[in-house]
Parts: structure tokens; C-alpha cells; sequence
């Protein structure tokens, strides 16, 4: 074991970036190893389907690097196997067992595969990495034939409006009758579809793809309702499931991510926290059931907490309770969303005479809003995002004194590192 302590990050996204960031901004003066499967530092993912895809971003421009020196050894391109949490061992390739006092699990999602897909070989991809995004380019170059699109969701939605913008032909292809259906109202989701019809995006809905038949140049995909639809290249966005298999009978609680509490400690363990896709945990603010979120901002700030609360252990942890933010751009339209719209029960348009003349979409509960989405609507959104900031969170922790508000900037959280009172064990003195 080190002289010092050490805490092993288990991803080398943006999530474990910003917790190692925030680590030493708190004066951890110990070891930090970032292991991860990835191949490059992390990357501003939302550019894989936008920016970077269309070309008007570059690698180096969509790379992204700590604010400061960390000091940490970053281990890439490696696959941690397993945890066993009673040693305080992570297993690495060639029999490597590294040891750790504090441990934060940033291992993300992966991206969920469909039936037959992967017959079809090289000319089928989803859309995670930089490497993804450059196959898909690749393909679109003097392409004969559309290029297929899997998934009516965020992903789906904007791969098939940046290749438009492109001018190559798209065919997008889901289940739902409806682009986006899962999260926006009817009347929204009805104007969305009709937005990608109108920018001759070819729309297959309500069907799924039954069979896969490889040919040289291109994939034929059978559909459901009959059709086939012939394509150059075929990118699947059908969601993703949460990168734990290398958690699988260590003793962390699974369900759908790994199930923390409400201040990003792993349920069950000691000095061990997650953060980002991979960590469902309750949002005090909204509820008291986990859930995961799986946006950019979220990443950011749940790194930072959970390396707060890790250090300040779990006695004197507080709720991590953000407001979360996201936004998608699809053929030039702006789509916004604020608080946690998958809590809703109720949808109902809010604000018909906002600037612009747009509406918004608010999600209630109970008869209280938790969430907006608004399309072209900046500003109207932003100003419902602070109202949740103003509100007195839906479940209160057990302690007043144990709200913090984590929905300013990056880095609102402590300013100064947690007493010596308040440390875990393993950095006691």
C-alpha cells in the first residue's frame, strides 16, 4: 500500500475528470489514479452528433482537459473487471489488483445494442466516441444510399438532422408514431415530427427493424410494417444501459446504475462513491426515488459532489440536489429542457404568449411543476429553471442545515476542504 492515500477513480470521462478536479482543489494531497476504458481524455460528447460530425468542430477543439494540473495517473485503455470491495481491491488486466482507501465509480453507460445488429458488420455503429463519429463520417462520403438511423430519441433525432445539414439523405427509424415521445407532450413531439419531415428527413415509424441482411455495399433492413429500407450505413440510437458489469457480485447494490444515496455514496459501502450516467440517486429536490440522469451538466457537478462528500465522509456529507439542464439543437431549432420532466405525471402547456410567440411544456406532479421543455425559448426556460432553484425541495433531508444548493456553476459547492472532525478514516491523521 502507498504511504499516501489513494483514491482510484474508475472512469476516465468527464464525471471522474471533475472529481479528480475537485479533489485537489479541496487540498487532497494524496495519490489519484483515473482508470478508464476509454482512449482519450473525455470529449464534449454532445458535439458527436452535432459539431464534430458536421465537420465544423475538430478533435482538438472538442477535447477537453482539467482546469489545473491534477498529479494523477491516468490509466486509458483499460477495462476494470471487477471490485472487491471488503479487500478495497479493483482487478485490472494481467492479474493487476489495485488497492484503494477511497473509491468513486464514474464508469458510465454503454450504449445498447439491437437484436441482429451486429450481422451487419462494419457498415453498423452506434454513436459513443470520437471513433464512432468519425466511422459515420467516413461513411457519409460519396454515400449511394441513405444512411439508417435507429432511435427517435435525443441521439436518433440529431444524427439525422446533422446529416441533413449535411445534404445526404436519412432515414430515421422507431417505434413510437412520434419523434421524441417519451419526454415532450403530444402538440410538441407532433411539431418536432413534423420538422424533420419538412427538412426530407424519411420518417419509418411505429415499426422496428425485424431483420439485418449484410450485402457488400450496403444493409438491407426489413422492417416490421412490411418495408425494407436499403442503407449505406446503419447508426443505432436505441438508448444505453449502465457500464457495471464489472460490478457484478461485489456487494454494490444494482438497479439500473448503481444505487447510491441522496449524497452520492454507494448504498451499502464504506468510502466509496458514484457519480454521472452510471449513479441512480435521489434527487431530494424532486423526490426520494433514484434515478439516473444522463446530461452533460449532471456530469459535471455530480463528479465535483460526490469528491466532496468522499472527502468530507459520510457523517458530514450533504444531499447532492441539482437542477438539471439540457438542450438539443435539430435543424436549426433549439429544444430546452429544465428540472426533471420524467417525474411528471401531467403535461400541460405553460406561458402561450411567451416572447416569440413558442410555448412551453410544463411537467407536474402532485400539481407542482418539476419540469419545463421549451422550444426556442431561452429565456422563459432559464427563468423556470430558477424558480425550482427558489423552491423548497419536494424531500426534505433530515438535518435543515443539510440543503445546499448545487445548481450554481460548476464549483459552488465548499470552498474551503472539509475539517480533520469531519474526514473518513483513511485520511485521519
Amino acid at each position: 500500500m502507498s504511504e499516501l492515500p489513494r483514491i482510484v477513480v474508475v472512469g476516465a470521462g468527464l464525471a471522474g475528470m471533475c472529481a479528480a478536479e475537485r479533489l485537489r482543489e479541496l487540498g487532497f494531497d494524496g495519490e489519484i489514479v483515473i482508470i478508464g476504458a476509454e482512449s482519450t481524455m473525455p470529449v464534449y460528447r454532445p458535439a458527436l452528433t452535432k459539431q464534430f460530425l458536421t465537420g465544423e468542430l475538430g478533435f482538438k477543439e472538442i477535447l477537453t482537459a482539467p482546469t489545473h494540473d491534477l498529479d494523477a495517473l491516468w490509466r486509458l485503455n483499460t477495462v476494470v473487471s471487477q471490485l472487491d470491495a471488503d479487500k478495497r481491491v479493483v482487478y485490472l488486466p494481467g492479474g493487476e489488483q489495485l488497492e484503494y482507501d477511497g473509491l468513486i465509480i464514474a464508469s458510465g453507460v454503454e450504449a445498447r445494442s439491437l437484436p441482429g445488429a451486429m450481422r451487419a458488420g462494419s457498415r453498423v455503429a452506434v454513436l459513443r466516441s470520437i471513433s464512432d463519429s468519425r466511422r459515420l463520417r467516413q461513411a457519409l462520403n460519396g454515400a449511394r444510399a441513405p444512411i439508417a438511423v435507429i432511435g427517435t430519441g435525443f441521439i436518433g433525432c440529431e444524427v439525422a438532422s446533422s446529416i441533413r445539414a449535411l445534404g445526404q439523405s436519412v432515414v430515421l427509424i422507431g417505434q413510437s408514431k412520434l419523434l421524441m415521445n417519451n419526454l415532450l407532450d403530444p402538440g410538441h413531439a407532433q411539431r418536432l415530427t413534423e420538422l424533420h419531415r419538412r427538412n426530407r428527413v424519411q420518417l419509418q415509424l411505429g415499426t422496428q427493424v425485424e431483420e439485418w441482411v449484410a450485402g457488400s455495399s450496403r444493409v438491407q433492413l426489413r422492417l416490421t410494417n412490411g418495408r425494407q429500407v436499403e442503407a449505406a450505413f446503419v447508426v443505432v440510437a436505441a438508448g444505453s444501459v449502465p457500464a457495471v458489469s464489472w460490478l457484478r457480485d461485489s456487494g454494490v447494490q444494482l438497479d439500473n446504475g448503481v444505487v447510491c444515496e441522496p449524497t452520492c455514496h454507494v448504498a451499502g459501502l464504506e468510502d466509496v462513491v458514484a457519480a454521472g450516467d452510471v449513479a441512480s440517486w435521489p434527487n431530494l429536490r424532486f423526490d426520494t426515488k433514484p434515478r439516473r440522469v444522463e446530461h452533460w451538466t449532471n456530469a459535471i457537478e455530480m463528479g465535483r459532489a460526490s469528491a466532496e462528500n468522499l472527502l468530507s465522509g459520510r457523517g458530514s456529507a450533504v444531499p447532492f440536489m441539482p437542477v438539471p439542464r439540457f438542450w438539443s439543437e435539430q435543424h436549426g431549432l433549439r429544444l430546452q429542457a429544465a428540472g426533471m420532466p420524467a417525474v411528471g405525471t401531467v403535461r400541460e402547456p405553460i406561458d402561450p404568449t411567451t416572447p416569440g410567440g413558442h410555448s412551453l411544456t410544463g411537467y407536474y406532479r402532485d400539481k407542482k411543476l418539476v419540469g419545463v421543455i421549451g422550444f426556442d425559448n431561452s429565456a422563459a426556460v432559464l427563468h423556470y429553471a430558477k424558480s425550482f432553484v427558489d423552491k423548497t425541495p419536494v424531500a426534505r433531508p433530515d438535518r435543515a442545515d443539510d440543503v445546499v444548493d448545487r445548481t450554481g456553476p460548476p464549483g459552488n459547492g465548499r470552498s474551503e476542504p472539509p475539517s480533520a472532525r469531519t474526514l473518513p478514516e483513511f485520511l485521519r491523521v
